[in-house]
């Protein structure tokens, strides 16, 4: 399913913001290559949204080249991003994340 638009939610804006400071804190640049790849992993969503699983109610996509999985739904021909989540988390952190969101 092709979508018009995606938009990314506040939420998961701060998680892009939060996954560029903890790449930087380990080695200085990598933030901003962590920032490239997963809005190059969102943009595809113009193409690709619709094909991924659902889980916890959400679509949900694996970063390509990050442990991060991207939440998201699809309302309207519009997919909004509504996490951007790291996957090494307790699964219980990443659970209450996603019901505080949906």
């Amino acid at each position: 399913m092709n979508v018009k638009n995606v938009f990314i939610l506040e939420e998961a804006g701060e998680d892009l913001n939060d996954g560029v400071e903890f790449y930087d804190s380990q080695e200085q640049g990598v933030g901003d290559y962590f920032w490239d790849c997963v809005i190059s992993d969102i943009e595809s969503l113009t193409i690709y949204a619709g094909i991924h699983p659902k889980k916890l109610g959400l679509y949900q996509m694996y970063s390509k080249r990050f442990p991060y999985t991207i939440y998201y739904d699809i309302i309207e021909g519009m997919a909004y991003v509504v996490a951007v989540l790291p996957m090494r988390r307790n699964p219980a952190w990443i659970l209450r994340e996603i019901k505080n969101r949906s």
